[in-house]
C-alpha cells in the first residue's frame, strides 16, 4: 500500500518497505514515519554566533545536534557527508528526547542554553525536534532550528509552540536557482514569513560565483526580507569549493562586502560571513 509524504514540496509516493527521497521516511504498514528519528551522527557545545545566529542571546553556547538526510540536493553542501548518505551508511548513536534534555540541562555549566537541531535538515524529522523540543522547553531550554525552510506550513506550526529562534537558509531568489537543489522558493517564502509572526529569525544566503551572485536577485530577496520586518538579521555568506563543487572558486571576499552593502539598503542587521 503506498503512502504519501506530508512533509515537503516533494510529497513523495512511497511504497510499503520503502524511502523517500530525503533518505529518512519510510512506509510502514501504510503510515509515513520518521526513521531518523533519535538516530544523532553530529554532536557538539557550539557558540550560537555558528548557527548563526547573531541577535539571539549572543556570547551563549548551545548543544547543537544533527542526524542524516536531506530532502534538497545542494552540490555545495558542507555536511554532504551526513545529509546525503542513507541509514545504512550512517555513523550514529541513538538519544531519545528525554537523554537529549538531560544532556542539554548537564551543559548549562558550560554556558549552555538549550538545543539547536541543524547539521542536516532537521525538518525531515520534525517528530524528533517537536518532541524534543517540548520537553527543552518544559524544562527552561531554548530550542534553535537551522533549516533550509522546505517544509510545509502545517509542519512548521506544530514546531512554533516550542520554537525560540530560527536560521533559514534562502539559497537564492529564483525558482531556477531553487529547481537546481530540488526546492521551492514560494515554499520558502511562506515558511519565512510564517515563521517570522512567532520567533526570532535570521536568514543566510550562501553566494556562489555565477549561481546566485547576481546583485539584482540579492536586492530583490533584501528588499523582499525588508517588507516583512527590516529587522530580520539576513547573512551573506561566502562560498568555498565544496562536494560537487570542487571546480568552482571561492567566493571573491569584496563580492560578499559588495552584496552586503547593497542588502544595507533595506535591512538595519546584515552581516559577512565566511570571509
Amino acid at each position: 500500500m503506498k503512502a504519501v509524504c506530508p512533509v515537503c514540496m516533494h510529497h513523495c509516493t512511497i511504497e510499503e518497505g520503502k524511502t523517500g527521497l530525503c533518505g529518512a521516511r519510510s512506509n510502514e504498514d501504510g503510515r509515513i514515519v520518521c526513521t531518523n528519528y533519535g538516530k544523532i551522527t553530529s554532536y557538539a557545545l557550539d557558540p550560537i554566533e555558528k548557527k548563526p545566529l547573531r541577535r539571539f542571546l549572543p556570547g551563549s553556547k548551545i548543544l547543537s545536534v544533527g542526524s542524516y538526510g536531506c530532502n534538497l540536493s545542494c552540490g555545495f553542501c558542507q555536511n554532504h557527508g551526513i545529509s546525503m548518505v542513507k541509514e545504512e551508511e550512517a555513523d550514529y548513536g541513538i538519544r531519545m528526547p528525554e537523554a537529549l534534555v538531560k544532556e542539554a540541562l548537564a551543559y548549562a555549566a558550560k554556558g549552555n542554553i538549550g538545543i539547536a537541531y541543524t547539521y542536516n535538515e532537521p525538518l525531515i524529522g520534525y517528530e524528533y525536534v517537536r518532541d524534543c523540543a517540548k520537553l527543552a522547553k518544559e524544562n527552561g531550554l531554548k530550542n534553535v532550528i537551522v533549516t533550509n525552510g522546505c517544509a510545509e506550513i502545517e509542519i512548521l506550526e506544530e514546531l512554533l509552540p516550542y520554537t525560540d529562534a530560527f536560521n533559514i537558509d534562502l539559497k537564492g531568489f529564483t525558482e531556477g536557482f531553487y529547481k537546481k537543489v530540488g526546492g521551492s522558493l514560494s515554499m520558502v517564502k511562506a515558511f519565512i514569513e510564517r515563521a517570522a509572526k512567532e520567533s526570532h529569525v535570521e536568514v543566510t544566503t550562501l553566494i556562489i560565483p555565477g549561481e546566485n551572485d547576481d546583485v539584482r536577485e540579492l536586492k530583490e530577496a533584501a528588499a523582499w526580507l525588508a517588507s516583512i520586518d527590516e529587522n530580520i538579521p539576513y547573512h551573506i555568506s561566502r562560498f568555498f569549493p565544496m562536494w560537487k563543487m570542487q571546480d568552482k572558486e571561492a567566493t571573491r571576499v569584496e563580492t560578499v562586502y559588495a552584496l552586503a552593502e547593497t542588502a544595507r539598503e533595506y535591512l538595519k542587521y546584515v552581516y559577512e560571513g565566511n570571509c
